[in-house]
């Protein structure tokens, strides 16, 4: 993100502190560690004006109370349709041929496209990935070199979460680097023209793609999720094709980049936290309580998608006018010092706070797919940690590279690169 991308202030408000102000402009050092400025942001400015780079007037929140009641607030619409004008400022003229899904509509219609999703993603559906996803973790940890370093978020965080989705979506493998490829170009859209055209390029790729795989379901059906979805579809006409291709192009993006972030950022910060990754190979039975604690302490969803208000409120006592939009921190809320004590530390043996974290949201639009998410992490923890014991940083002396995004939506690694086996 260059400079002319980054978040500005709303003038004349003015920020509690330097530190905070850099977190309006998006500069790399808040990139890096945004939970000393978010804690800034709580105490000074807990609802905060801001000025993104689409222009279009913007509030944050940062407090866990605040956020919580914010993401299940009716007042603050998901449906893009109501705000079509300032969507199409933010993604574009031709967003809306892949974004008419249930993340981006309000009851009654999110209603019944979260039920027809939730009618064929299944608890059971997911529970039955479980020995797949083991052998996946198996497979690509043994193709990875063990002496050498190795990127460890391409080659085994990104990799495993894209076989489980494209296998549970019934994509198949020779189309899978493709796809993948697509979907990391929208996630990276920036506001720049050239940005912009690449992210609208990729976007009408995966429209054409995903239309013609949904036509191959229609006439080979199989036993994956797309062709289960297809046959709802076709089967009561309660999901239009539009919300079909879109809600494939959701589970798709949704089912794997927040989930590789996540692994990422867990192996990330075990490794620097040595002591609580020795308690964990001590006690291998606190890996859920561990996944939880590493969903608080810096999960893969920085901030929740876009809000916008439906009608004038207040929030910790600042005002948002109709129309304006709420971005919603998740990372902030799950270090608010208010709700979890220390928060700043990591502890997986936190007792019962931990779990009430917002790393999968909350209210009507809590994530689908938290439960394949857990599923996931905690088999790529366990698998990796248990076959490599001695697994070290490949540059301990270097700093964490974490992602710049134009949004500060995803928290993630640029890359994560590691030496499995340092002794062998």
């Amino acid at each position: 993100m260059t400079s002319t991308e980054s978040w500005t202030v709303d003038a004349p408000r003015t920020f509690p502190t330097a530190a905070a102000e850099a977190a309006a402009q998006g500069c790399p050092a808040f990139r890096r560690d945004p939970h000393s400025v978010y804690a800034e942001l709580r105490e000074g400015a807990p609802v905060c004006p801001m000025r993104p780079p689409h222009g279009l007037e913007t509030y944050l929140i940062t407090r866990y109370e605040d956020a919580r009641s914010a993401l299940a607030d009716p007042r603050l619409s998901k449906d893009m349709f109501g705000a079509m004008d300032s969507y199409r400022r933010i993604f574009g003229e031709d967003s809306t041929a892949m974004d008419d899904h249930m993340l981006n509509c309000d009851p009654p219609k999110h209603t019944r496209l979260r039920r027809l999703v939730g009618s064929t993603f299944t608890p059971r559906r997911v529970e039955s990935l479980r020995p797949r996803v083991q052998q996946a973790a198996v497979t690509l940890l043994d193709a990875c070199p063990q002496n050498a370093p190795v990127d460890l978020l391409e080659s085994f965080a990104f990799a495993l979460p894209v076989l489980v989705i494209c296998d549970l979506l019934g994509i198949p493998t020779e189309d899978r680097a493709m796809v993948q490829g697509w979907s990391t170009t929208v996630a990276r859209t920036g506001f720049d023209p050239r940005s912009r055209e690449a992210g609208r390029r990729a976007e009408g790729e995966l429209h054409r793609y995903f239309a013609g795989l949904i036509s191959r379901k229609r006439e080979h059906p199989g036993d994956d999720l797309l062709s289960a979805l297809t046959r709802a579809r076709d089967g009561s006409g309660r999901l239009s094709e539009q919300e079909l291709l879109s809600t494939a192009w959701l589970l798709l993006f949704a089912g794997h980049k927040t989930t590789a972030y996540l692994i990422g950022n867990a192996v990330h910060h075990l490794l620097s936290h040595p002591a609580q990754l020795r308690l964990l190979r001590e006690r291998p039975g606190l890996m859920e309580s561990a996944v939880e604690e590493l969903l608080r302490f810096d999960g893969s969803v920085e901030s929740a998608t876009f809000r916008y208000a439906a009608e004038d409120l207040t929030i910790a006592g600042t005002r948002i006018p109709k129309g304006a939009l709420v971005q919603i921190s998740l990372s902030s809320a799950n270090r608010d010092p208010e709700k979890f004590e220390a928060p700043d530390r990591l502890d997986i043996e936190r007792s019962g706070g931990a779990h009430a974290h917002l790393g999968f949201g909350h209210g009507i639009h809590y994530c689908l797919g938290a439960p394949l998410a857990r599923m996931e992490t905690q088999i790529a923890l366990a698998t990796l940690f248990d076959r490599f014991p001695r697994l070290s940083p490949a540059e301990p002396w270097a700093p964490a590279r974490w992602l710049e995004v134009p949004f500060p939506a995803f928290r993630g690694l640029a890359a994560l690169p590691v030496v499995l086996d340092p002794d062998r």
